[in-house]
């Protein structure tokens, strides 16, 4: 004879998307991302931010690229040259997902890891790179993928 199994329901709910590693909801946004990065993102095309601090955490100069026809964003060398040929310590990317889908592309990462090899090289600190939506931005730094 078989032993009995017994059923139990579940503990609690699967965690929402907003609770995954790395996302943080609107309201919990810091002042640069709420009110400097956010208001410059539309809903219809993606666009890339270079936001370039001083050693004061100063905003000094910001850049910025649209996407192309397929809506990917590519850095173009003007941009690099534009933000670094100031007194430029700190750079914190950011970019929209008008998808609304805040989880890094494997495109993401890979220009994320490139610039901040980039940048180093230069002695400046990619500060994070955030990706934009409608409920939030997802932060390399705080997914602790920088």
């Amino acid at each position: 004879m078989a032993p009995a199994m017994t059923l139990f329901e579940p503990v609690g709910k699967a965690p929402e998307p907003s609770a995954l590693a790395g996302f943080v909801p609107r309201q919990s946004e810091d002042i640069v991302a709420r009110h400097l990065l956010r208001p410059l993102f539309g809903d219809e095309r993606e666009t890339l931010l270079l936001a370039g601090f001083d050693a004061f955490e100063r905003l000094v100069r910001m850049e910025s690229a649209d996407g192309d026809a397929t809506g990917r964003c590519v850095i173009p060398p003007r941009c690099w040259r534009a933000l670094l040929g100031g007194d430029i310590a700190a750079v914190v990317m950011a970019h929209n997902h008008p998808s609304d889908t805040p989880w890094p592309s494997d495109a993401d990462i890979r220009t994320t890891h490139d610039a901040a090899l980039f940048l180093r090289t230069m002695g400046i600190e990619l500060a994070d790179h955030l990706i934009f939506v409608t409920d939030g931005h997802f932060s390399f730094r705080t997914a602790q993928m920088m």
